[in-house]
């Protein structure tokens, strides 16, 4: 006769993600194969023990993270991204999801922890950045911004568009001015950029010489007039350096969230429109197409 808990578990053990079982307490219960892999804890060094200090962002967090399964059901997976320490000691980060645990009867009895390496997700495509420049902590805040705005979008409905914005003489005022010229104009157009915005939006730096704008326009029309305007406020910067003066422009690219892709999807949309109006001769706005399903084969 088959054993169903042993059969369970042999699943389990196969699962491809990392999974955790917690008890109410909080004690790990079980820990598969992939979770000792991901890690470098062996399961004996988790299961019924204190948990190790570097796990402990991943396990301690699950009360507070954790969703219900119909929520789960209803609902694309929401991951969070936490950073561990692998046992070798090398910072270890993570995607996680945290689903609440329920007997036949609806009552709460622990928790499972879902988890996989973050080099595992969808690249998010951003601007270009040389190896001189300080944008990495900028780009990775508009990252979290962006990844909260998508997860409301899907979660809550709540409007998503994306401007994505260069500044069409960057790379010339560089060439011709050096980089100080550059940084002072890129200040002052993120500062003219920023006049324009909405009460919710979101105004940051996606590259050496782009920005981009999380939006709520509640239509493509409305998403592509508020790119205009913003547009021709940039048009208004005027730029002087030792006595020249450059007039300024930009190239966006808009697009707005659909429920059929990724955030990694989305971004892409926005930057192949940014990339058509810069090749329509810059001071342009592109509006992007909407994404098209894959026909079955």
């Amino acid at each position: 006769m088959i054993d169903n808990g042993e059969l369970m578990e042999a699943a389990l053990e196969r699962f491809p993600e990392g999974l955790a079982l917690l008890g109410r307490d909080g004690a790990v219960a079980f820990w598969n194969r992939a979770a000792e892999n991901i890690t470098g804890f062996p399961s004996i060094d988790v299961r019924s023990r204190d948990t190790p200090w570097a796990l402990e962002p991943l396990l301690h967090r699950a009360d507070r993270d954790a969703v219900d399964e119909v929520r789960l059901l209803s609902r694309p997976a929401r991951y969070g991204l936490i950073h561990v320490q692998h046992r070798s000691g090398n910072a270890l980060p993570l995607m996680t999801r945290s689903v609440i645990l329920r007997d036949a009867l609806g009552a709460r009895i622990g928790f499972a922890v879902i988890f996989h390496p973050a080099d595992h997700i969808d690249t998010l495509p951003h601007g270009e950045r040389s190896e001189e420049s300080d944008l990495e902590s900028a780009q990775e805040e508009m990252k979290e911004q962006a990844q909260a705005a998508y997860e409301d979008f899907v979660e809550q409905g709540t409007p998503l568009g994306l401007l994505w914005i260069t500044v069409d003489q960057a790379h010339e005022l560089r060439k011709g001015c050096g980089a100080t010229a550059w940084e002072t104009m890129i200040a002052g157009i993120e500062r003219t950029l920023a006049h324009g915005l909405r009460p919710s939006e979101e105004l940051g730096r996606w590259g050496d010489d782009e920005f981009l704008i999380l939006s709520h326009e509640p239509t493509d029309a409305a998403l592509a007039a508020h790119a205009q305007m913003l547009a021709g406020l940039a048009r208004t910067s005027d730029f002087r350096w030792w006595g020249d003066r450059f007039s300024l422009t930009v190239s966006i690219g808009a697009a707005r969230a659909m429920k059929s892709e990724s955030l990694a999807q989305l971004l892409e949309r926005a930057q192949s429109a940014m990339l058509a109006s810069v090749h329509a001769g810059g001071n342009h706005i592109t509006l992007a197409p909407e994404r098209q399903p894959c026909s079955p084969s």
